[in-house]
């Protein structure tokens, strides 16, 4: 059986570019998911959209085909 579950977390910083380190815990969460059979379905940062220079104002690891 497939289970979904959200995670949430805001941090409104300008640019919502990826740091290596949210990079890594995806990798990481995705790994743990898998051994769990939990389906992690994205992992979005939140940023200010005059701060990000495609103007979303939010990175989607899912959208970048990273999930």
């Amino acid at each position: 059986m497939r289970h979904n579950a959200a995670y949430t977390a805001y941090g409104i910083t300008g640019d919502p570019a990826p740091s290596s380190a949210d990079v890594s815990i995806t990798r990481a969460l995705r790994q743990a998911g898998t051994v769990m059979d939990i389906q992690i379905m994205d992992h979005v940062i939140i940023g200010d959209r005059s701060g990000d220079p495609t103007g979303a104002g939010f990175y989607s690891f899912r959208n970048a085909g990273l999930l």
